[in-house]
């Protein structure tokens, strides 16, 4: 009975070492969780599987968060209520990337609309982009010329995908990327909840010589349909306070410059 009672106190310990670490940091690997217990990756996952199954986290490849890390397509006008003031402060931060004469390209989604509506409007710049809503926001920057991409319109984010606009963004060679992701997960990489929509955002990370990713840190541990590109395919991150020390480390371990707002 002693030894029973004792197991369960070991079992027990462990669950809480691993709910504790995910409230820390909002993500646990198996890997790491096998290391730091000093247990088999078997037993990790059994207990994964245990706390899963009570409701307290949810179990991922490799890995578990404490929220399903699974995302829909929302609209446009539903995105833009959520998370504003950090999107209005990554926004405000992006715009010390840009330079007299930049050629960059502007992705979709709201945070990188938030960007567009704060570009200064005494800066000379070319701008292409896919969201309708961007281009829209810059017709009274008088200095700046907008090429809009064109395509199948996508009425939830006001922006355009397919071919047309894959084949147009290939003839231009652009100094920066700005871009926006509905899920960053440290195995999968970055998303977007439309499939079309994450192959012309690769495309435009090809057509960039960097790519800065502007996100929330509710993005984190998340992941969406169609994937963009790994982590590593990214230059820099601008994210609110919000994020965890683990994945600033995780990210400046890949090569990822992070910028905390």
């Amino acid at each position: 009975m002693g030894s029973i009672i004792s197991l369960n106190m070991i079992i027990a310990k462990r669950h809480k070492y691993i709910l504790d670490k995910l409230e820390e940091a909002g993500y646990v690997s198996v890997a790491a969780l096998s290391r730091e217990m000093d247990v088999t990756m078997v037993t990790v996952r059994k207990d994964l599987r245990i706390l899963e199954e009570k409701g307290l986290l949810f179990r991922t490849h490799g890995s578990a968060t404490p929220v399903s890390p699974y995302v829909n397509d929302k609209p446009v006008t539903e995105k833009r209520l959520v998370q504003v003031s950090q999107k209005n402060a990554i926004a405000k931060r992006a715009t010390d990337f840009l330079h007299q004469n930049d050629v960059i390209i502007i992705g979709s989604g709201t945070t990188v609309l938030a960007f567009a509506q704060s570009i200064p409007k005494s800066l000379s710049l070319t701008v292409l982009t896919a969201a309708m809503n961007v281009s829209m926001a810059l017709l009274d920057l008088k200095e700046t010329e907008v090429v809009q991409l064109g395509g199948v319109v996508r009425k939830s984010s006001s922006s355009v995908v397919g071919h047309f606009a894959e084949n147009m963004i290939k003839d231009f060679a652009c100094s920066k990327l700005f871009i926006s992701v509905d899920g960053i997960d440290p195995e999968f990489g970055l998303t977007t909840s439309n499939l079309l929509e994450a192959h012309l955002n690769s495309i435009m990370i090809a057509s960039a010589q960097k790519t800065i990713v502007l996100a929330d840190s509710s993005k984190f541990g998340k992941k969406s349909f169609g994937k963009i590109a790994n982590l590593e395919d990214i230059d820099t991150l601008i994210v609110d306070k919000k994020l965890s020390a683990h994945y600033v480390e995780m990210l400046e371990e890949k090569g990822v410059k992070v910028i905390l707002v």
